[in-house]
């Protein structure tokens, strides 16, 4: 007699054997989708689970074929749900790093789509069936769009600026004031970078007030660059002192010395246009004398991640030629969604119909409350009497470091507890809620409440919200 047999837990004998899981008929299902392979390895591995818990003297539940095959689609399906998801963005940042920041219009997404199913001429020249420059596809828009000689395209902004340092000033001084020397999102810190890149800082002024004379008497024969930086994450306000372009060029020219300007989210058209605050255009830059200007394109400009660099022509052939450009560059997807948006620029009065991140950002509030007063009571009902759902007035921000005092009227859904006391807990609870249904909906906790800010909810996407409140109730 077998001695492990006759010892074990009756239960343990009465899992079935793997072949006939797989032979079941209910088995060829999940086969087809996920591949004979991964299907075996997922019902030994459900199996050993189950005999170690049975051989525990656990229970181990149903373990008839129909119930095994129950629970290896769900194994199956959560082992290759992607990590990357669909949120609805409801915390009133419409530029959020966290959630990507702009949202592609669809002509920039069609050309994708059909840049991942077709060859493209990336780097071929079809009028003269040669090699050619993948920037030469976007450059001539760039150069339309901005006033620049030039323009060359990396990965984002932090390689623009990397980049434009260490061609410029491998070795050498660069001058930026101490109230530009900026740390950004993931530790990107402007002195950080300059040393990486191999260029030797050289800061003048104070925290809050930088002179001309303090750049002047910094320049030297060690100085390949002057480089201010947009202090776009913060600002500094009282007894204060910068030195703006117009000022600055005249100085950097006179020293033969070029001029850089980050000005990291960066916009192309005068948002005033729109009713929203003034940020400074690379059109506006270039023409105020800086040499070379760097900004990103998933930010104001509302494209794809990617860091644009314009400028002089001198400068920006010998940055094509630093053997980190190839490193730095940016791949077909990329280019095939950032034309698309930059040709959006060339009708300025249809910009915020066509370019979603302008569309939300100039969002009427009117259109929000109505939004809001319609989803009310569906999530009322959704959460039950242990919450009490308000419609509200409320102020969205741009994001992304873009305008950082600035913030824009808008209207949304405030969710309090109905009890008082252990409101952390309840907020906290509702949140993990919001977030465990099929597409998370993520908000802001602030003042004792729940803010779900509409702008970003946009008109096509509100059925589908409305849908899976029923989830949330359950």
């Amino acid at each position: 007699m077998n001695t492990s047999s006759a010892t074990a837990p009756a239960g343990a004998i009465r899992l079935p054997a793997v072949h006939l899981i797989l032979s079941d008929a209910g088995c060829e299902a999940l086969i087809a989708e996920y591949g004979r392979v991964q299907t075996l390895e997922g019902a030994r591995a459900l199996l050993a689970e189950l005999r170690a818990k049975l051989l525990a003297d656990r229970d181990g539940g149903d373990t008839s074929i129909p119930a095994l095959l129950a629970m290896l689609s769900a194994r199956l399906r959560e082992q290759n749900a992607s990590p990357l998801r669909p949120v609805f963005n409801l915390t009133g940042t419409v530029l959020h790093t966290n959630l990507g920041r702009a949202l592609l219009p669809d002509s920039a997404v069609q050309a994708v789509v059909d840049a991942l199913r077709w060859p493209m001429n990336l780097e071929w020249d079809i009028d003269t069936g040669k090699r050619g420059d993948r920037d030469n596809l976007i450059e001539d828009l760039l150069l339309e769009l901005t006033g620049a000689e030039a323009a060359t395209i990396v990965n984002n902004n932090a390689a623009a600026v990397l980049l434009m340092l260490n061609t410029v000033a491998l070795n050498k001084e660069v001058i930026v004031s101490r109230g530009e020397l900026v740390e950004i999102g993931g530790a990107f810190r402007i002195p950080d970078v300059m040393t990486r890149a191999g260029a030797v800082l050289r800061e003048v002024g104070a925290t809050n007030r930088t002179h001309l004379k303090d750049y002047d008497e910094a320049a030297g024969p060690q100085t390949a660059l002057m480089m201010k930086v947009h202090t776009s994450n913060y600002a500094i306000t009282g007894f204060t002192k910068s030195i703006e372009l117009d000022e600055l060029a005249p100085l950097a020219k006179k020293h033969n010395i070029p001029l850089a300007v980050d000005l990291g989210s960066g916009t192309l058209v005068d948002l005033e246009q729109y009713g929203l605050p003034h940020e400074t255009t690379v059109r506006e830059t270039i023409e105020g004398g800086a040499d070379l200007v760097t900004f990103s394109g998933d930010k104001l400009l509302g494209g794809p991640q990617c860091g644009i660099i314009v400028g002089r022509k001198d400068l920006i052939a010998q940055i094509k030629k630093n053997p980190l450009k190839r490193a730095l560059r940016v791949g077909k997807l990329t280019l095939a969604a950032l034309e698309p948006v930059l040709a959006l620029y060339r009708a300025p009065d249809l910009l915020p119909e066509r370019l979603t991140t302008l569309k939300l950002l100039t969002r009427p509030a009117a259109d929000m409350r109505a939004q809001a007063q319609a989803i009310l009571p569906l999530l009322q009902a959704a959460l039950g009497a242990g919450y009490v759902v308000t419609d509200e007035a409320m102020m969205s921000q741009i994001g992304s470091g873009a305008l950082p005092v600035d913030q824009l009227p808008s209207y949304g859904l405030v969710v309090r507890p109905a009890a008082e006391g252990r409101i952390s807990n309840a907020l906290g609870v509702l949140e993990q809620r919001l977030r465990a249904l099929p597409l998370p909906v993520i908000g802001r906790v602030a003042q004792d409440a729940l803010w779900l800010d509409l702008r970003c909810l946009q008109d096509h996407q509100q059925q589908r919200f409305i849908e899976q409140l029923g989830q949330l109730a359950a």
